[in-house]
């Protein structure tokens, strides 16, 4: 779901509610030294369960934090230019998208793009395991494409971080099935979790992660970090929300590993003696219930079950060492694929047909709903897939050529688009034409085109922004597609100043 300025004005409302209500008094926090802090955990949070770390199996601790040393290493996590109440900030958490080829997350106005992790999708169909359908397009898609999209290393190091997931799959899957039996999650209590943990009868069991978040923090290096406001519990490393843009009662699967920040590059963990980072827990706009604070240590695990993400916020507080984690979810995707915009894609130039031998082209369809329809994914495709890419630069195309082809051929459609809305225009403009026919063409398109102008506007500021032009080459921001007036290979122009007056000025006489 996008944020929307009214969802953030509303939260801000929020905010500044419960302080007022607070009056400057804290609210109560417990952590695992408190009196009643088991009692607070099943009573309130009991969507929360806690694997430590002697609960995964060893060499998968090695491999997966090798990984996302090396990941590190390698320069894929970065720093976000995102978007916030209308003025672009930087994250203060360096982050990679990794999971199911072709898969998008969207989050604070930004879209990233999955670097692929490489399964071993031959051997996984042997083992007889159960794929709902986007998943099997995936995979269909990545064996279509050429395996060699990164380097082997960079491939070892997303397989060792889809080796984790199939473990958080299988592990949160055991749960759910145990407490739909009315059973406690064993291996979670054996690690030290939490007390029984009750899933809503009736919620879907959805713990098939198609994609992981990947933080990189370093307290030493985040300027300001704020203070948490309600409890005092400390520094905030990432301050109170839901994660949002996640499919309804899926669980989120987190694993923690702390780190000396000098010795991130040979993967050691040295955080003893140091104060661990800790997950802050709260009911969502509450003053009564006591907050939860669990500190973590290198290889713990903690999931999110059921609807805590919706009734309760979590927040990350800062310890003293730098800290890696993997936030594997079940991402909302219904709109985020690379086969869902193609499809759209189709469907819009369903519209147009070329003649194959002189090359001309026309519109099948006049109709308002057909031509609302084309124009709105015009724009779909360009600002939500094209504009988005690009505004991150050429980090993906650094270390991974997966989504290099994709972009072109949305591109190239987007172009064919950008014809349709010439013949649209051309009909609204043609004299010989039936009046009202004109009159409903114009009225089609009018408001895409405004909308466009408006976002192209918008993009172009944001990539001439003075913190884009802070980054690096490789990382700054492109405004692309991006053409100058007179442009022979354009159909239209890039500035829709002048046609949007043109066709104002034609429904004025109309």
């Amino acid at each position: 779901m996008k944020r929307s300025d009214s969802s953030e004005r509303e939260k801000k409302r929020k905010r500044q509610k419960l302080l007022q209500e607070l009056g400057g008094q804290r609210i109560p926090f417990l952590s695992p030294a408190d009196s009643g802090f088991q009692q607070l955990w099943e009573s309130s949070y009991p969507g929360l369960v806690l694997r430590r770390a002697d609960g995964l199996p060893p060499d998968l601790h090695g491999r997966v934090q090798a990984a996302l040393c090396s990941l590190r290493g390698r320069g894929c996590l970065l720093r976000d230019l995102v978007r916030v109440r209308g003025r672009d900030v930087f994250t203060s958490v360096s982050r990679a998208l990794l999971g199911l080829p072709g898969y998008t997350y969207r989050y604070l106005n930004t879209r990233l793009f999955t670097i692929p992790w490489h399964s071993e999708e031959v051997e996984e169909r042997k083992e007889g395991e159960q794929e709902d359908k986007s998943q099997g397009e995936a995979l269909e898609e990545v064996e279509n494409k050429d395996k060699a999209c990164c380097d082997q290393e960079l491939r070892a190091a997303c397989k060792a971080l889809w080796e984790l997931n199939h473990f958080f799959c299988k592990d949160v899957y055991r749960i759910e099935e145990a407490s739909d039996h009315e059973q406690g999650p064993k291996e979670a209590e054996a690690g030290g979790g939490s007390p029984q943990a009750q899933c809503s009868k009736g919620s879907p069991v959805t713990a098939q992660f198609n994609v992981t978040l990947l933080n990189y923090m370093d307290p030493t290096t985040m300027d300001q970090l704020k203070e948490e406001p309600y409890y005092g519990m400390g520094k905030m490393a990432v301050g109170w929300h839901h994660d949002e843009n996640l499919v309804s009662f899926s669980s989120v699967a987190v694993y923690n590993y702390s780190c000396q920040d000098d010795k991130v590059e040979g993967g050691s963990s040295e955080d003893a003696g140091r104060a661990p980072w800790r997950l802050g827990l709260k009911v969502a706009w509450d003053i009564n219930t006591p907050g939860l604070a669990v500190p973590l240590q290198t290889g713990d695990c903690y999931y999110l079950r059921d609807d805590l993400n919706r009734t309760h916020q979590h927040c990350v507080l800062a310890g003293e060492a730098a800290r890696f984690s993997s936030t594997h979810r079940v991402a909302e995707c219904s709109s985020g694929t690379l086969e869902y915009i193609r499809r759209r894609c189709e469907e819009a130039l369903e519209n147009m047909s070329t003649n194959p031998d002189t090359g001309a082209r026309n519109l099948h369809s006049l109709s308002p709903s057909a031509l609302q329809l084309s124009e709105e994914i015009h724009n779909e495709v360009e600002f939500e897939w094209l504009r988005q890419y690009w505004f991150q630069g050429r980090r993906y195309s650094r270390f991974c050529s997966w989504w290099n082809k994709p972009m072109e051929e949305l591109e190239e459609s987007w172009r064919e688009m950008e014809s349709m809305t010439q013949l649209t225009l051309a009909v609204a403009e043609d004299d010989s034409c039936e009046e009202q026919r004109r009159k409903e063409v114009a009225e089609a398109l009018l408001p895409a085109l405004t909308e466009r102008q408006q976002h192209r506007l918008t993009w172009k500021e944001r990539c001439e922004s003075r913190l884009a032009q802070t980054l690096p080459p490789e990382e700054a921001p492109i405004n692309r597609p991006y053409w100058c007036d007179g442009d022979p290979s354009m159909p239209l122009p890039f500035d829709l100043t002048d046609i949007i007056s043109r066709v104002e000025s034609l429904l004025w006489k109309l």
